[in-house]
């Protein structure tokens, strides 16, 4: 959040305390040519450029979201690259007119005060409101690239604050900056900053399909480089510069930078002060008396009208449903009223006029692949039903509860696009799967019932170091088998429960397994004090290897634990949260990643015909997190997750993170449709 968040501090801090300068001249102005009773006129103002560039930016926030994936990055970055042209254009103005700046303002206002309090109003608008839409701008682009808000808005309003206490500072002559050396330090940092908002628009353009070359890197060190290191993030954060780089991204930054820093440099060396005229302030010609209005009137207006502007703009820029259709579902008929929609992001109204609760799919008929669905249609209601649409035949399939599936005649739609259907899985193809990761674990059961029995042996004969090393053997080996835990039923609790939450914790009756013998074993317990848990361990891995078997493994289990096993990983594991005493955490871990590689394993069919990219990749993160988990075990010994160095962890960490992000598709790639 906080790497994401300097760049809009920056441009929060430089274009307050731009528009905090205007505003700070135009009230002194004022205040000096004795017309205080102005003065409502530059807040007014001030507060109409407010409104419109908090408007423009939710204009930019909603119309964006309700686009089409593609056409959002096309969006997103044409308005990066506008930004990058915004904020170098003030770069230059403001090193070219900080020092007349005031002068030229008071030339203005003076002007203004033998007018209407309109032109005022005006002045005052114009005068802020330019930092106003840069700085919306600015901040939509930087949120767009860090993927959060939250991040880029506290920055902003950090930065806004202190220009604003900066200000008053001024104005009240409590505070001397040097103003030209102030923003041309800054002006430096944000060409900087826009070099990088550069390369990530025209990545989005890339991705949008406006720019060639999305596949053409120049650089590419996912492999090498750990994304979720606190080093990669900052730098990502901060400069946009990202581990994998497109050519065009790499001439663009380099180019960007190496002429416009030129450009800004050479002119902050030939450009020598100027002296400021102070022109002669005149006092405002008298006029006829202005009508009296009430004083809430015209600020109430400046802020309503861009707000209505914007209501108006997002309302009429949101998709409308396909020809406002309503698609009937029942268990006879499938798809009443559906005709052939406009290619692009379609809200469908589904409405169930039988009497059965059903499943609804829009579905490629040649080969079931699913665009969209809705589970749980209940009788005598319409949900709607959102789904991007290119060119291609298309159809509905409806699934009563109990009943046969009904399918719709198909209707073809022309035109371009490339909508990503999901082809549809049953329960028929996790079978193979289901069958050889069962295999799998009743082999491990076997493996692991020898093993309690061999620790329980070594407790019952006082052998408590031999027990220590065969106490850790055993525990991998449990760990290994993460994917079946929703299947060990009330054995898995008994196995390898914590104590948390028992009353007497570690020393309560019901803490019992593996746990309960590391905290005896490190804790200087005895062989007699041991003797009753070992032995109900063993007992408890024989009874779940007999039970297991007979036990119901539901095939949709399998792509969930996918997610799941390293979810943990990251929650306990790699806390520190387990650990009884033996700080073995990151032996854990290691077992847990071997049980999530066998689960990819017997999935691998499954996910290189619908996913083919996504195996790679998330090999790749196993491969990194690997490494950094055997850079923590030498021989017998593993180093407590504590006692690692804080960069080691927080790389641990992060490619933990990282896998976790590439394995969370699975579970939507593989879960049972009904469909199929």
């Amino acid at each position: 959040m906080w790497d994401d968040a300097f760049p809009s501090f920056l441009i929060g801090l430089r274009e307050g305390l731009e528009a905090g300068l205007i505003v700070s001249i135009l009230v002194a102005t004022l205040v000096r040519a004795e017309a205080r009773s102005r003065l409502p006129q530059v807040w007014t103002g001030v507060l109409a450029a407010v409104a419109v560039a908090m408007s423009f930016g939710a204009v930019l926030t909603f119309t964006a979201a309700s686009m089409p994936q593609t056409a959002q990055e096309a969006f997103g970055g044409t308005l990066s690259v506008i930004a990058v042209a915004f904020v170098t254009a003030m770069v230059f103005w403001m090193r070219r007119s900080a020092r007349s700046l005031s002068g030229e303002l008071k030339e203005k206002v003076t002007g203004a005060l033998a007018m209407g309090s309109g032109v005022l109003v005006l002045t005052s608008f114009l005068a802020v409101g330019r930092e106003g839409l840069e700085t919306a701008l600015f901040l939509w682009t930087t949120a767009q690239a860090a993927g959060e808000s939250a991040g880029p808005l506290t920055g902003a309003a950090i930065g806004l604050v202190l220009a604003a206490g900066l200000c008053w500072g001024l104005y009240r002559r409590v505070l001397k900056i040097n103003l030209t050396k102030f923003f041309t330090a800054t002006g430096a940092v944000l060409i900087v900053i826009a070099a990088g908002v550069l390369g990530y628009g025209l990545r989005d353009l890339q991705e949008g399909g406006v720019l060639p070359g999305k596949t053409a890197y120049a650089v590419d060190l996912a492999s090498s480089v750990d994304a979720g290191s606190w080093y990669s993030t900052l730098i990502q954060g901060v400069l946009n510069l990202t581990p994998t780089m497109t050519w065009l991204q790499v001439v663009a930054y380099v180019g960007y930078l190496a002429v416009v820093m030129t450009l800004f440099v050479r002119g902050v060396r030939t450009t020598g002060p100027k002296p400021t005229k102070e022109r002669p302030e005149h006092e405002p010609k008298a006029g006829r008396p202005e009508r009296r209005r009430p004083v809430w009137v015209v600020p109430a207006a400046v802020v309503a009208v861009p707000a209505v502007i914007a209501g108006l703009v997002v309302a009429l820029s949101r998709p409308k449903p396909a020809g406002d259709q309503t698609v009937a579902v029942s268990e006879t008929e499938c798809g009443k009223g559906f005709t052939a929609p406009k290619p692009g992001r379609q809200t469908f109204q589904m409405q169930n006029t039988g009497g059965k609760t059903s499943e609804v799919y829009l579905i490629d008929p040649s080969t079931s692949a699913v665009y969209g669905e809705i589970e749980g249609l209940a009788p005598g209601t319409t949900r709607d039903l959102v789904a991007t649409v290119s060119g291609g035949t298309y159809a509905w399939r409806c699934v009563p509860t109990g009943g046969r599936a009904v399918t719709s005649k198909p209707v073809t739609v022309s035109g371009g696009g490339a909508a990503k259907p999901v082809v549809p899985v049953s329960e028929q193809d996790l079978a193979a799967p289901l069958k050889a990761y069962k295999t799998y674990v009743e082999q491990g059961l076997d493996t692991l019932v020898t093993q309690t029995r061999t620790l329980d042996d070594d407790i019952e004969h006082g052998h408590l170091d031999k027990a220590r090393t065969d106490w850790l053997t055993a525990h991998r080996s449990y760990a290994s088998l993460g994917a079946a835990y929703g299947t060990f039923e009330d054995y898995d609790k008994k196995i390898d429960g914590r104590a948390d939450g028992l009353p007497d914790g570690e020393r309560d009756k019901g803490f019992t397994g593996f746990l309960r013998l590391e905290y005896g074993l490190w804790h200087g317990q005895s062989a007699k004090d041991l003797t009753g848990p070992a032995r109900q361990l063993a007992a408890d891995a024989a009874g779940l290897r007999t039970a297991f078997p007979s036990q119901d493994f539901d095939p949709g289990d399998l792509p969930l634990r996918a997610h799941e096993i390293l979810e943990n990983t990251l929650q306990f594991e790699l806390t520190g949260d387990t650990d009884e005493g033996s700080g073995t955490c990151l032996a854990t871990a290691d077992a847990n990643l071997a049980g999530t590689r066998e689960l990819l394993t017997v999935l691998e069919p499954l996910l290189t015909s619908r996913a083919p990219k996504l195996l790679p990749t998330v090999d790749a993160d196993i491969a990194r997190v690997q490494k950094l988990l055997d850079a923590a075990h030498d021989g017998t010994h593993w180093t407590p997750v504590d006692q690692l160095a804080a960069t080691d962890r927080q790389r641990l960490n992060g490619a933990t993170g990282q896998l976790l992000e590439d394995l969370a598709p699975i579970p939507d790639l593989l879960e049972i449709r009904k469909s199929a």
